[in-house]
């Protein structure tokens, strides 16, 4: 019988003005992945920081291995046999691989002579890779490297540190299927060597498939922990939100309409992106779907001016427009909601209110002044409209859950108006609930006419949501097809040579 390789026991933490965890507690087998749930801002990601020495917790223990740990940081956290792969990348991006695998650490040719063994660092880097079947250049700079593959080095890091418990906070938020599956190989191998697996994750099948044990937190409290095979889609959900949610999809109450949006011969300077061709009616949701690097990223950037464009043309109601840059693209009445919310969504030293208004500033200028009344008004009518969980307005949206950060992305951009709003995985890391009432606001949105293309990875969720779907590879459109189509059509036009 496996023993507990971790025991959390009754952490409490509290921030200003709110309890992010009481009471909550936590145990961990040798040789088992073990599933935290709950919907965002449950204290799935507090008690990990509480864990990995990110947060200091207010009362409780943890022991490691039968032995009381007080981790400070997340450095004594590392060495002491705790590693966290994070959902949000924290990565030095212009140095390469190799160099963001061994930061802090790298090899030298002796103790007393600080200078670096390049030739050690390439060869150890390689050594992990190959035995997690990783295919990245370790020469690479990151910057220049999908998110994809930036995941797959931060999993890489976790376990060159040689850590017995490793946190995984959605690791495949940012994976094609193929790579998620070779990350299930990897933790496979992980618990047979022992080592105990906390994972975290909203996609359901997917913690069904590689769980053993399954713990839901609902408000920062411990609710129910069970093993996977006692468990169902149904019941997690019934036990994270306290009631039943028979669909996942809200009831489509849009139709589309006119032309909105017509886009010809679309091809990018320097992206993989090759004559593009499609148009977006007034009032319809267009998905966008496709493996990692079929270029879909890249179609939403050069539509709002982020990338550079080699040709094409972009017609809104039949007048051309340029959108050299995104501020071009705004005064035309375009909006976008990038993928990577923490390094390109959210300013993270400001507040929910500041984070909220600065893409409409013009609205609230009183003479050469700002309302702050105006502003906080419009701020709070929009967390009461789409149910973001925080104290106040003034709290600082980095204290805020990836999926609280995202409502308010899409605060910011509502207030806009836009004409077209470009979503690149608006749901990616966000709990069940809340991808409801993003699915419920974009369909709001398109029933008032607005033209809304959605990138996804998630199939079902392009099915459930989306009037039709265009599918990417290699840079350019493969096909066309509606909602009613199956998930292997669109995976053979995913994986077509066009």
């Amino acid at each position: 019988m496996a023993h507990s390789l971790l025991v959390m026991e009754n952490i409490t933490k509290s921030f200003p003005g709110v309890k992010a965890l009481d009471g909550v507690s936590l145990r961990v087998d040798c040789g088992t992945t073990h599933a935290l749930m709950g919907e965002n801002g449950a204290g799935k990601s507090t008690l990990m920081k509480c864990l990995f020495g990110f947060y200091e917790k207010d009362e409780g223990r943890v022991f490691l291995d039968g032995e009381e740990v007080f981790f400070k940081s997340p450095k004594e956290a590392l060495e002491g046999g705790v590693a966290m792969v994070h959902q949000e990348l924290n990565q030095a991006e212009k140095l390469t691989v190799a160099e963001n695998l061994w930061l802090g650490r790298f090899p030298r040719y002796t103790n007393l002579l600080p200078i670096v063994n390049r030739k050690k660092m390439l060869e150890d880097t390689k050594e992990i890779f190959d035995s997690l079947g990783i295919k990245i250049d370790p020469t690479a700079k990151v910057n220049t490297l999908p998110i994809s593959k930036r995941q797959m080095i931060e999993i890489a890091k976790a376990v060159s540190y040689g850590a017995r418990v490793i946190v995984f906070d959605e690791p495949t938020s940012s994976l094609s299927d193929e790579e998620a599956n070779r990350l299930f190989g990897i933790i496979d191998s992980l618990k047979a060597k022992g080592c105990a697996i906390i994972y975290i994750s909203h996609k359901m099948e997917e913690i069904l498939k590689i769980s053993d044990f399954v713990t839901v937190m609902r408000d920062g409290r411990h609710i129910a922990t069970k093993p996977a095979s006692e468990l169902t889609t149904g019941g997690i959900i019934k036990l994270m939100v306290g009631r039943e949610l028979s669909n996942r999809y809200p009831k489509k109450q849009n139709t589309p309409g006119e032309e909105l949006l017509r886009v010809e011969g679309l091809s990018s300077e320097y992206a993989n992106l090759t004559d593009v061709s499609f148009s977006l009616k007034k009032g319809e949701i267009l998905g966008v779907a496709g493996l990692d690097g079929a270029g879909r990223t890249e179609l939403l950037e050069n539509l709002f001016g982020i990338a550079k464009r080699r040709s094409g043309e972009i017609y809104l109601e039949g007048r051309r427009v340029s959108n050299s840059s995104p501020r071009d693209s705004i005064k035309n009445g375009f909006a976008l909601v990038t993928e990577d919310r923490r390094a390109t969504g959210i300013f993270g030293i400001l507040s929910i209110r500041e984070n909220t208004v600065v893409s409409s500033l013009k609205k609230y200028k009183r003479g050469i002044f700002l309302s702050a009344k105006k502003i906080g008004d419009v701020t709070r009518k929009y967390i009461d409209k789409i149910k973001v969980k925080t104290p106040d307005d003034m709290t600082k949206i980095r204290s805020l859950s990836g999926g609280n950060q995202q409502k308010v992305i899409f605060s910011r951009w509502l207030l806009t108006e836009p004409a077209v709003l470009l979503l690149d995985e608006p749901t990616r890391g966000i709990d069940v609930m809340a991808k409801y009432e993003i699915y419920k606001l974009i369909g709001e949105l398109a029933a008032k006419g607005r033209g809304i293309i959605v990138v996804s990875s998630e199939m079902p969720e392009l099915i459930g949501i989306c009037d039709r779907i265009l599918v990417m590879s290699g840079g350019r459109l493969a096909g066309e097809v509606s909602p009613d189509c199956s998930q292997e059509e669109i995976m053979r036009l995913a994986t077509k040579n066009v």
